[in-house]
This record gives structure tokens, sequence and C-alpha cells, in this order.
């Protein structure tokens, strides 16, 4: 298990290398000058190249690649060319708020996504299923801003018992987590009651119900454990997602975190800031994908990991 764990870890790097060589290339693809941006539209020629030589914009992008990758080796983001200030203490302070939102999104779709698609799969056919997969199709071919401003619209306008936008309490949290876990629910759902039907019908269901065991206790201990592995996968999957993937919801909800900082950090061709943000994306991706590999080892014992068997 150690032994894949450090092969994992080190084919990060050629993955953040890759990244890097994308980050980099596609932002400097985007129209207009970046030292203009940071100087302002009334500024003179003079202060505009005095910005350029500051940033070192004026430097050949290849070496202006190597100093990026040189920051990144040591662990440095560099500044933010709007504020002034270092790109990890502005990702430090938005990140938490994503990660929270993401989270929270995460927990209501894996709580009604489940439990929608076992009661499914267990009722196969039935109303209940109708529907619950009806719904399951309306959450993932719903835009995500569409469905913000509907929920907007019902809860902050009309019904008046959640706020709109902004931050400070829990009750600001509940919609933008709604809106963002609607998406991952419905594909959770599918995948789930889908799962659970394929399981169902393996021998050893049909063995464990002939020894008369508990309907209840052949479902939850037996079928579901079994039918998991795909739906984590999801779910790691879809937490990768929910934390890159939060930039309409933020946009939207005025909600203050990586995402809505990525959309106006592009705006304002913040180089740095944009670098910084992906890349952290990019890496919290892979350890995310390398925490459900790990995962199915402990939800399935005949998963052997490279080195384990003869440890």
């Amino acid at each position: 298990m150690y032994q894949y764990i450090a092969r994992r870890l080190l084919l990060t790097v050629p993955v953040i290398f890759g990244v890097a060589i994308l980050v980099f290339s596609i932002i400097r693809l985007i129209p207009g000058d970046p030292a203009r941006a940071i100087a302002g539209v009334q500024a003179s020629p003079e202060f505009i190249q005095q910005v350029r030589a500051r940033y070192r914009l004026d430097e050949p992008l290849p070496v202006q690649f190597g100093i990026f990758l040189g920051d990144l080796a040591r662990g440095e983001l560099g500044r933010s060319t709007f504020s002034r200030r270092p790109v990890a203490t502005e990702i430090g302070e938005r990140f938490p708020r994503t990660f929270l939102l993401a989270m929270t999104a995460l927990v209501i779709a894996t709580i009604v996504g489940v439990s929608a698609g076992i009661v499914s799969a267990t009722r196969r056919n039935s109303m209940f299923d109708n529907v619950s997969m009806l719904f399951a199709l309306v959450g993932v071919a719903a835009p995500v801003f569409w469905m913000a401003l509907m929920l907007q619209l019902l809860f902050a306008v009309n019904m008046r018992i959640l706020p709109a936008t902004g931050i400070g309490t829990w009750r600001h949290l509940v919609l933008p987590s709604i809106t963002l876990g609607m998406a991952s629910a419905g594909l959770m759902a599918r995948i789930t009651r889908s799962s659970m039907l394929e399981v169902l019908r393996q021998d050893f269901i049909t063995t464990a119900r002939a020894k008369g065991l508990n309907e209840r206790f052949v479902i939850y201990k037996h079928a579901l454990k079994n039918a998991l592995i795909p739906v984590v996968t999801v779910m790691g999957l879809q937490f990768g997602i929910l934390l890159g993937g939060a930039v309409l919801t933020e946009t939207v909800f005025a909600w203050p975190g990586i995402g809505r900082l990525l959309v106006d950090s592009i705006l304002r061709r913040d180089y740095p800031v944009v670098q910084g943000t992906v890349m952290l994306m990019a890496f919290l991706f892979v350890i995310i994908n390398l925490v459900v590999d790990i995962t199915y080892a402990f939800l399935d014992p005949r998963i052997h990991y490279q080195g384990e068997a003869g440890e």
C-alpha cells in the first residue's frame, strides 16, 4: 500500500508540470495587455513600460515560464498584480469558504442521491422509482445558473425565508449548497440505482435471502457495501468538480470563494492569481483521486494493490 501511494505521489509531478504548461500557455492567449490592465486606461506609455518591467512581462515567454516554475518549485505562487498581496494569502482567505460550500453540497448530494438510488433499486419500476429518476434527470440536465436563479426567486423573493446572496450565517449557505449539490445528487442517484440493481442480481444476495436474513440487513450490509465502489468513484470526482466548478454558483450568490476570485482575476488579467488557483485545483484533483483509490481497498477486501500480496 505504501509503495503504491509513493508511486502515485511521484506521478503527480509530471501531471502538475503538464497543467503548468497548459495554464501558462492558455492564460497568455487571452486578448489584451496585462500591463495596461494593471496600470489603468489613462496610464502613460512610460508607466506601462515600468509596470511591464516590474512584473517581468517584458521577458520572453520561455523566461517567464522558467520564473513561474521556479516559484512553483519553492512553493511560492507569486504576488497579485491587482491587490499586490501574495497569491497564497488571497487563496488562503477564500479557499475555506469554497471548501465549506463544496463539502455541504457533497453531503447533501450523497444523502439525497444515495438514499434515492437505494430506494429506487429496491422498488424498481414503482412510482417512487419513476419520480426520483425524473428528478435526477432534471438535476443533471438543468443549468446551474438557472437552478440558482429559480431557488432565489422561490425562497428569497417570493417566500422570503432565505437570503439571496452574501455570507454570514448558516442560512446564507443553504441556497448555494443546494444549487451546487443538485446535479451531483441526480448523478449519484442514477449511479447508485444502477450499481444496486446489478448487485441485487448476484448469487450471494440470493443465498443471503435463502438463509432467512432480514431484508434490510441484506440490502444495507451485503448489497450496499458491494455497490459502493462506483458510487465512491463518483463522489471523489464530484467533490473535485464541486471545488473547481463553483464559479457560477459563487457568482450568482455573491459567495466570496476561489471560484469568484478566479473569474475576477481573469477579467483583471491577474496572471499570478489565475495560475495559482488553477494549480491548486489540479493538485487537489490528484489527491482526491488517490484517496478514492485507497478507499476501494477498505470497501472491497478482494482489491489488492501491487506489492501488497508479497508483504
